[in-house]
């Protein structure tokens, strides 16, 4: 997450550099539940301390609205068909959703 956030940082001061005026927060979409509680969670706590300094430098971009953070489910992730086994019904919505279909069906 913290390489995500210094990615969205980049494009955020190349797109000002371009003379864009960026007003809404920029997002960073994340399907893991647990990753989003230690962003958001002020306590620290035992399982964290080899994550301690990503964790602060992305809830200090997140509290100070540089980007947000929402929840995405694991079904509606994309990039999911490429790193990891799902079901037939996931993989084929995943394939509709980026525009891939069968080049061998008939037209």
């Amino acid at each position: 997450m913290a390489q995500g956030v210094c990615e969205l940082l980049w494009i955020r001061r190349l797109l000002t550099e371009l003379g864009f005026k960026l007003e809404k927060q920029m997002e960073l979409h994340c399907d893991n539940k647990s990753a989003n509680d230690i962003a958001h969670n002020s306590v620290q706590h035992d399982r964290t301390k080899h994550v301690e300094v990503d964790r602060h430098f992305i809830k200090e971009k997140i509290e100070k609205k540089i980007i947000c953070q929402p929840f995405v489910k694991s079904e509606d992730q994309l990039a999911n068909i490429l790193t990891k086994a799902v079901c037939g019904r996931v993989f084929h919505d995943s394939l509709t959703k980026l525009g891939i279909g069968d080049i061998y069906a008939q037209t």
